[in-house]
Parts: structure tokens; C-alpha cells; sequence
């Protein structure tokens, strides 16, 4: 892939298929999420891609903005709420985009004609956002690099209710980025000036993982400075090798139930587990060499020791537990249920009267 509007959309790549499909997967929950309660607050929900691209690969793959339109002219309600954008800067993509998108059987039954726009994610694009109640809105952000793409961007596409968010980010020039002064005022439009002034000498002493990790909490920590209530949730994509993280697909939420269902969309999309714990991460080394490429020590051994000690001396409810512990970390709601069930049957916790093998969301959980 050399640029977005070379090489980019030549062939579609397990990675972008990957990617694909958890956009789809997650903009079809949602919907059905927020539309019962937005029929009653205007009636519309929204997806909208800033850097949408021409519709197809040149090898004839559908791009994730003709999914998302198939996704709706399939579901009656949805045909008839959904209000659609798509951006980009390139004209010749808006043009090609168009044409896909009056080809798609069904694209007359939508209510609401999807606008295609040219233009570029600029300041006053960004500054429009910020100013602008937005309805329920999906937003897919994927710059290719990172030009565009800032806290200011990410903030004003959650901001409202309903509102989120996933982002691409190519992390091989972010972290190159760091140690380029021209770009500088880039790297600081998505960490913060502070922050990322903080950032650049710590980065110059550490290893490549040492790195990606700093890099990733410090994008996480920016985000929630700006938007307190957020959740964030990265998805990372290795190289041919498996041995570098190349993108990063990046989930934000002021939701809970939100981070939820992404986390489980996520998790199912990993190429491989560590001891029982999605990698969060796609990686096609993980093919033949499954072993070596987690980027994390989670296991449910070590999740077992957590709520032991992070616990001891309470009583909380099953559901209010997984809401509080999950957060930034990789375990899913089932991980908690069958540790729990485990502790329990060790008589390590009590748990008020419940089915056997099963842990309803109700549940009182005591821990000595």
C-alpha cells in the first residue's frame, strides 16, 4: 500500500477484510441499539466516513461504505432512518463512490439519499463538528496516515449522544512521526502539545515494544483527559512477519454497552488467544506461529488473582463487577463467568443462590 489513492485500494488484504467486517459487524449492532430510542428523538441515526474512498477495491471487493448502505437497504427501519455522509478529498474517489452507490440494488428504498462530499478534514471541517449536535452517528475516520486525524476530530464525532466512533491509525508513522520535527504539529493535533513534548525523549530510550506500548496509553490517556466519560479500545494488525504492529483500528465510546459489544466483535476477530484471552490483535504469522506474538500477559490465571485481591472484603453484584473490571483490559464477560464460577467452586467467594453453572447478572458476589 503506498498511498490512499495509489496502491491502497488495489486488492483487498485479510487485514482490510478484518477491518471491514468489524466496521460492519459493529455499525449493524448499534444501529439496532439507538433505534427504538432515536425513532423517538428526531427519528434518524447516522454513519459517517470521513476518508470513505472510491466504494470498491480494484479487484472488485465492496469498501466498508457500500457495506454499511447494503446493511441498511436490508433492514426496514433502518432504510428508512439512516442518514448517510461520505468524504473524501480526492475527487476522482467521490466520483467513483457515487456511481458504486447508484448501482446498489435497493439504494432508491433508502429515505435519506447518501450526500458524498469532497473535501478535506481541515480545521474548519473539525471546528464544524465541535459546534454541531450531531444525531446518532457511527463515524469511520481512516486517513491512511494521520494528517486530519486530531483529539479536537475524535472528540466532535462522540460528543452527543449515540455518537461513536472507530478510527485507523497507521501506527508505523506515528511512531516515526515522534522522531520528525516537520510533522511535529500532527503528532501534537493527536496527542495533545503537552503531552506529546513529554512523550518524544522517553521514546528515544525505549524498545520497539517499549513503544507501542507508551504510544497506545498515551493515546488513550489523551482521549479520556478531553472526553472524561470515554471508553477507548484499540485492535492491532501485525505485519507479514508478525513481528510489528503496522495499524492500529481504534474504538471510542462514552458507553459502556458500547465498549461491550465492540470488545466482543473485537475479540472474535483475533487471530489467536493467550491462555483463554483474546489478543485483541490480527496478525497472519499467527497462522503457524500462534505462540509468539501476544502483546499481553493477560490469562484467566492471572484474572482469577485480580479479583481476589482487588475484591477481598466485598459484596457487588455480578454485572456492576464486570462493568467496573473490564475496563482496559481484554477479558469478556464470559471470562469472568467461568472464573468466578471457578473461585467459587474453590470456596473462595460465596455467591447468593443461583442455577448451576450459570451466573446471572444479578448475582451478589462476597468476597472474604
Amino acid at each position: 500500500m503506498a498511498t490512499k489513492s495509489g496502491k491502497f485500494f488495489d486488492e483487498r488484504t485479510d487485514e482490510s477484510e478484518a477491518k471491514a467486517r468489524i466496521i460492519e459487524k459493529y455499525f449493524a449492532t448499534w444501529a439496532q441499539v439507538v433505534l427504538t430510542t432515536a425513532a423517538g428523538r428526531g427519528g434518524k441515526i447516522g454513519y459517517m466516513d470521513l476518508y470513505a474512498g472510491p466504494g470498491r477495491y480494484k479487484d472488485g471487493s465492496k469498501s466498508t461504505p457500500l457495506l454499511v448502505l447494503e446493511k441498511a437497504i436490508q433492514h426496514p427501519q433502518m432504510s428508512q432512518m439512516l442518514v448517510s455522509m461520505f468524504n473524501d478529498a480526492d475527487d476522482k474517489h467521490t466520483s467513483t463512490l457515487q456511481e458504486e452507490i447508484d448501482k446498489l440494488p435497493g439504494i432508491k428504498t433508502l429515505k435519506h439519499t447518501p450526500q458524498v462530499r469532497c473535501g478535506a478534514v481541515d480545521e474548519a471541517f473539525t471546528e464544524w463538528l465541535a459546534t454541531t449536535r450531531l444525531i446518532p452517528m457511527f463515524s469511520f475516520v481512516d486517513p491512511w496516515g494521520y494528517k486530519g486525524l486530531s483529539l479536537k476530530l475524535v472528540n466532535g464525532v462522540i460528543k452527543d449522544w449515540g455518537c461513536d466512533c472507530v478510527f485507523f491509525l497507521n501506527y508505523n508513522r506515528v511512531n516515526a512521526g515522534f522522531g520528525n520535527s516537520i510533522v511535529d504539529k500532527h503528532i501534537d493535533a493527536l496527542f495533545g502539545e503537552d503531552r506529546a513534548a513529554k512523550m518524544r525523549p522517553k521514546l528515544r530510550k525505549m524498545t520497539p515494544n517499549e513503544r507501542e506500548a507508551h504510544i497506545l496509553e498515551n493515546l488513550a490517556q489523551a482521549i479520556k483527559e478531553l472526553a472524561p466519560r470515554a471508553f477507548v479500545l484499540p485492535f492491532r494488525f501485525r505485519n507479514l512477519n508478525g513481528t510489528r504492529t503496522s495499524h492500529i483500528l481504534v474504538f471510542v465510546s462514552k458507553h459502556f454497552l458500547g465498549y461491550d459489544i465492540m470488545k466482543g466483535i473485537m475479540a472474535k476477530e483475533s487471530s489467536s488467544e493467550h491462555e483463554g484471552v483474546a489478543t485483541f490483535t490480527y496478525s497472519p504469522a499467527d497462522q503457524s506461529n500462534p505462540l509468539l506474538f501476544s502483546l499481553s500477559n493477560f490469562s484467566l490465571s492471572r484474572l482469577k488473582r485480580s479479583l481476589v485481591k482487588d475484591y477481598a472484603g466485598k459484596t457487588i453484584v455480578h454485572e456492576r463487577l464486570y462493568e467496573q473490571h473490564s475496563v482496559d483490559k481484554p477479558y469478556l464477560r464470559p471470562n469472568y463467568r467461568q472464573v468466578l464460577l471457578e473461585l467459587e467452586a474453590e470456596g473462595k467467594i460465596t455467591c447468593s443462590k443461583h442455577n448451576r453453572n450459570t451466573l446471572a447478572k444479578h448475582i451478589e458476589i462476597t468476597f472474604p
